[in-house]
């Protein structure tokens, strides 16, 4: 007797075993499949781009991407990109329409990825742009884009004690900015020698470079420019004090004195009509 009811024990032991591991199984794929088994699960071609990844900013001239993806697109199904300010249709498919050859659609093959890639963007590209699905009736996502003009902006004492440090900032608004981030000090470039060093880095919010200048002196006084190569510059004037002196007392002589070559053409036609007017008053008063 007891040796029956051992096995029956050990049945609906492995019984139960069993039932435990499909339940396992089942929440796995579950997980792996989210909505899958759902009654409420998209069929047909869907959107899966979130609405926190549909507001593009990018800067004047850098390249804009607007990332759509479409799952279960079927075979004679395309995805068309149309900009919405005046409903021009730029793509469907891989076929592009837009004559500017600045707008491209990437799509990597076997993905669910189809990008519209906008270079060297305009303030004129801002807006609305759709991402649209011929199917019946036709969905569509919308997506906006932003173009911010790109500035440069120091950051730094107008007066330095001889002696002690020049540090300037210059921020400017443009994640990891393409390019180079050049410094000058009354026109000429500063090289990364002596006690100049510069040092520039950038993140997703902007790109910062540092201008450092040890034991400043008197021939540091001047104007700093910070100009990136793809951006717009920005300037500083820089007065190195020597102890004793008025600061006011060094605004005047700073800074880049205009040539010769410079004053030339402003200074001749006036010397030239004073000439004229001495020549032509003697002769009115006979």
């Amino acid at each position: 007797m007891s040796a029956a009811v051992c096995s029956v024990s050990m049945v609906i032991f492995y019984f139960l075993a069993f039932m435990l591991s499909l339940v396992w199984t089942h929440a796995e794929y579950i997980k792996d499949h989210p909505g899958r088994n759902s009654p409420t699960a998209p069929t047909g071609p869907h959107f899966l781009t979130p609405a926190s990844q549909r507001n593009v900013s990018t800067t004047l001239g850098q390249t804009a991407y607007l990332h759509c993806r479409v799952a279960q697109l079927g075979e004679k199904q395309q995805v068309s990109w149309i900009r919405k300010k005046d409903l021009h249709v730029l793509s469907s498919g891989m076929l592009l329409f837009a004559s500017d050859l600045r707008f491209q659609v990437i799509h990597p093959e076997g993905t669910d990825k189809w990008t519209l890639q906008i270079k060297y963007a305009q303030v004129r590209d801002a807006g609305v742009y759709e991402c649209q699905v011929n199917t019946v009736p036709k969905i569509s996502q919308s997506y906006f884009l932003s173009v911010v003009a790109s500035r440069a902006s120091i950051h730094g004492p107008e007066y330095v004690k001889a002696g002690s440090t020049i540090n300037l900032t210059c921020v400017i608004n443009q994640p990891h900015m393409q390019g180079l981030v050049h410094w000058y000090h009354n026109g000429e470039i500063l090289d990364y020698e002596g006690p100049v060093s510069i040092a520039t880095r950038g993140d997703h919010m902007s790109t910062v470079s540092h201008l450092t200048i040890k034991e400043a002196t008197p021939k540091h006084s001047g104007n700093y420019t910070c100009w990136p190569t793809s951006a717009h510059w920005d300037s500083i004037l820089i007065n190195v004090v020597v102890e004793g002196e008025q600061p006011a007392a060094m605004q005047t002589g700073v800074g880049v004195a205009p040539s010769a070559g410079i004053l030339t053409p402003i200074l001749l036609p006036l010397l030239l009509q004073a000439l004229s007017n001495a020549l032509v008053l003697p002769l009115a008063l006979r």
